[in-house]
């Protein structure tokens, strides 16, 4: 989120590039909006990029494309479309420029309903070279654009769209509707909270992220790697729907209420394994014990004393345990405990799914015991449950690791 990085400098994007390339990430979609400084931040990202050249092929190991954010940038006529032509070919030839076989990689954020007067998404990337996979939102076996589209990238993929498990229902009805030939880009996404009045984005919802979301949803696009072109992870740092997986770092939309303290680098950490998996095919060897855990840090029906946004909508879809995922490089017995809650699991080596019921205020932890000897005790700093009332509310996770061992 480009709009999320007013106060970057240079060095943070060089920071970001290289932690995000560390886990396996291979370039960031730049959602751009209209504000005229981004371009300034999109240049230092580009440049940042630069950092990353390979010696032995010249070019940078790390991509950066834009996904044009049409609820900000204007689409009303014909010279809208110039505007926004004139702003992908500032990048076009650029070394850090995303490409698939020699094409431009282009994306947005809504627009299907963006006709530039008459001119359409043509006079946009006519003549451009561009891959262009667009977020759009309507019915897709009614997208007009198709003569101009190459791919779909189905955003609402990475969520359930109810209270249940996520699927690959949606996936497979989109691939279902698509065109012959045309590409199909996947989402990846942690978590969901955005808590806004009606005085500022009138956002006030989750979306469900139990039962070990992330994943659950990279197991499902592992196993159906041979439909898919392209992972999007959304995001690096969205901080107002609280999804990011990035340092807490820029700027924020005024959810810092919900987000500050909140680590979630942890699921970055932990995708790197997911990631390997999908680009290889085969899951790899876990060379060391590490476990992830994750929780909201209260009561899911409990009714905040002093918030004047109010409950977010369906939060009846999420229920009160820690999510771990246990990484073992052969088989041990994982303890989590929290309070009067307690669970032991006998796992075999590699990567295990695990939760435990909240019901006290507890700090939570984690024991690993390998032939009746205790390997690691994990107990992470902030990661507490509280079940009395609190003030507000928040059902954003914190994400905790433990060293590796």
């Amino acid at each position: 989120m480009v709009g999320n990085a007013y106060p970057y400098s240079y060095d943070n994007w060089v920071s970001d590039i290289n932690l995000a390339g560390s886990r396996g990430v291979d370039a960031f979609a730049l959602n751009v909006g209209n504000e005229v400084w981004e371009s300034d931040r999109m240049d230092d990202a580009y440049a940042a990029a630069l950092t990353t050249v390979d010696n032995s092929t010249d070019t940078p190991s790390f991509g950066m494309f834009l996904s044009l954010d049409m609820t900000s940038l204007s689409c009303a006529d014909d010279n809208d479309a110039i505007t926004l032509a004139k702003l992908v070919q500032r990048y076009a030839g650029h070394p850090a420029q995303l490409r698939n076989n020699g094409r431009v990689v282009l994306s947005t954020f809504e627009g299907d309903e963006c006709g530039f007067g008459s001119a359409g998404w043509e006079k946009v990337v006519d003549g451009l070279n561009v891959w262009f996979l667009p977020v759009f939102f309507g019915e897709i076996a009614s997208w007009s654009q198709w003569g101009v589209v190459d791919g779909a990238f189905n955003w609402n993929s990475g969520w359930p769209s109810g209270d249940q498990n996520v699927t690959w229902d949606s996936d497979a009805w989109w691939i279902s509707q698509m065109p012959s030939g045309k590409s199909y880009v996947a989402a990846a996404s942690p978590w969901f909270f955005t808590h806004y009045g009606p005085d500022t984005y009138n956002k006030n919802w989750i979306y469900r992220g139990d039962d070990w979301l992330l994943a659950m949803r990279w197991e499902l696009i592992v196993a159906h790697r041979d439909q898919i072109d392209m992972v999007e992870i959304i995001s690096w740092n969205d901080f107002g729907e609280s999804h990011y997986v990035g340092p807490i770092e820029g700027a924020q939309p005024m959810s810092e209420a919900w987000t500050n303290g909140f680590d979630h680098q942890g699921w970055l950490d932990m995708m790197s394994y997911y990631i390997q998996a999908f680009k290889t095919g085969i899951y790899p060897t876990v060379g060391q014990d590490q476990i992830f855990m994750w929780a909201r840090l209260a009561p899911a029906n409990a009714t905040a004393s002093a918030d004047n946004v109010g409950q977010p909508d369906n939060w009846q879809w999420t229920k009160d345990y820690a999510w771990a995922v246990a990484f073992l490089k052969s088989p041990a017995n994982v303890t989590l405990t929290c309070g009067t809650s307690t669970a032991t699991f006998s796992l075999q080596g590699g990567a295990s799914k695990i939760k435990l019921p909240l019901v006290d205020s507890c700090s939570i932890t984690a024991n690993v015991m390998r032939a009746g000897a205790l390997v690691s005790a994990f107990s992470p700093e902030g990661l507490a449950f509280n079940s009395s009332q609190p003030e507000t509310y928040n059902f954003n996770a914190i994400v905790t690791v433990s060293p590796g061992f």
